[in-house]
């Protein structure tokens, strides 16, 4: 069977996609499948194939002014119509909502390609990188006056930042991103939570629920105990809509009580700036580490040295880091938003806070430090949770859902005006 990829990010770019992306074209490429990943080009690192059945197509793109991590891909359409008349794809599968993922849902409909398509990212959390301060840059503009005028302070930075949950700009972004997965044969969720919350937005594509998954024979631990030092951890891009900086003012608070304890931040992403100028004015640079953009090959060995994992982000679809984590034996303290009380079980292998409350973060987090049979019992669990999202099993169930494609092939072409335009 030979798969089309269209994704607005990937290798030699780490993020969940990339790696979800390339975990399962690997696995199923044992399977007799072939893989083209069409994919943005980077420059240095770049690479045309994986192995002998998955091919990439790189395009031609652009750095986002506001997000300079963001690819906006612009494609020659004529290039993608060849493309698929040479790899003769059986299926389609789109894995962003980008300008690449746009450009692919016109072009499976003009060639009548059974598509899936996967919904790792809520984009309409990302609002912030096309908000009028980002893309003025007033946050770099705010941090050089910093310098200056020592009466600013992050919550100044901060009253830009932050937007109401559903603003008109989210619900415009919210009604694009849901009109390209309505026009996919099948939608991929990577976890329960966010299909009944695709279904909430008003949803009705056949939905099947498939984990990212992980290599538990790379990221494995066993059932561990907390140092008495308290070692607290956060992985992950560093970009606002993770909202590092509640994790910042939620360990002032623990630090208070457990002055031994310390921070470690890994990851690196436009918020880094404002983030170390936060550490700064809390008094805590000493006590918080940024060790910037570690190889995902180096994490397996890094968990284990840790004692507790922290996320105070409000939009994963899945949370692969906290997969990792959890899979490494690391209770965790996170937040109720989308698909996070999965992984983090409130009361089982930690504990979830309200979104933004960094006092009740705080608090969560020193009853699992000061409660050594809590904390060994929340690490078994996590264990436990993490071992139904075993690679092997992922990947036979995404191998089941392309199979029930096959049964869309030779659907009825949809030529319209735009899929001629864009594909």
């Amino acid at each position: 069977m030979r798969v089309i990829y269209f994704s607005d990010t990937f290798l030699p770019k780490i993020d969940g996609v990339a790696i979800s992306i390339k975990n399962f074209s690997e696995r199923l490429s044992q399977k007799d499948y072939e893989f083209l990943i069409c994919c943005p080009e980077y420059g240095e690192g770049d690479f045309n194939r994986m192995n002998d059945k998955i091919y990439i197509e790189r395009f031609t793109s652009a750095h986002l002014p506001s997000y300079p991590d963001i690819k906006a891909v612009f494609p020659n359409p004529s290039r993608i119509s060849q493309i698929i008349n040479t790899f003769q794809p059986d299926i389609c599968h789109i894995h962003t909502p980008g300008l690449l993922g746009q450009y692919a849902i016109n072009a499976s409909e003009k060639f009548g390609i059974p598509t899936v398509g996967t919904y790792h990212t809520l984009i309409s959390e990302q609002d912030t990188y096309i908000s009028l301060y980002r893309i003025l840059k007033l946050d770099k503009l705010f941090l050089k006056i910093n310098k200056f005028d020592k009466a600013l302070t992050l919550k100044n930075l901060l009253k830009f930042q932050k937007f109401d949950n559903f603003n008109i700009q989210k619900k415009i972004i919210l009604k694009l991103c849901n009109n390209l997965y309505e026009r996919c044969d099948f939608i991929i969720s990577p976890s329960h939570l966010l299909k009944q919350q695709l279904i909430e937005f008003g949803i009705r594509r056949p939905i099947f629920v498939v984990s990212n998954g992980m290599d538990l024979s790379q990221f494995k631990g066993s059932v561990k105990s907390c140092s008495d030092e308290y070692k607290l951890l956060h992985v992950g891009r560093i970009s606002y809509e993770k909202n590092c900086d509640v994790i910042l003012n939620a360990f002032q608070k623990i630090h208070t009580k457990l002055p031994q304890s310390s921070l470690t931040i890994i990851g690196d992403g436009p918020a880094l700036p404002s983030l170390k100028l936060q550490a700064k004015q809390l008094g805590l640079e000493e006590k918080i580490y940024f060790k910037g953009f570690v190889p995902n090959s180096e994490l397996p060995e890094i968990y284990p040295q840790y004692d507790l994992f922290l996320t105070a982000s409000t939009m994963e679809t899945q949370g692969l880091v906290i997969l990792e984590a959890i899979s490494c034996g690391l209770p965790a303290v996170g937040v109720y938003s989308y698909a996070i009380p999965e992984l983090i079980q409130h009361g089982v292998n930690g504990y979830n806070a309200q979104p933004f409350q960094a006092e009740e973060i705080a608090e969560l987090s020193l009853k699992i430090l000061q409660n050594p049979e809590l904390y060994r019992s929340f690490s078994q669990k996590s264990l436990e949770i993490s071992s139904h999202h075993e690679i092997s099993k992922c990947v036979e169930k995404m191998d089941e859902v392309y199979q029930a494609l096959r049964d869309f092939k030779g659907k009825k072409k949809k030529t319209t005006l735009l899929n001629m335009l864009l594909s």
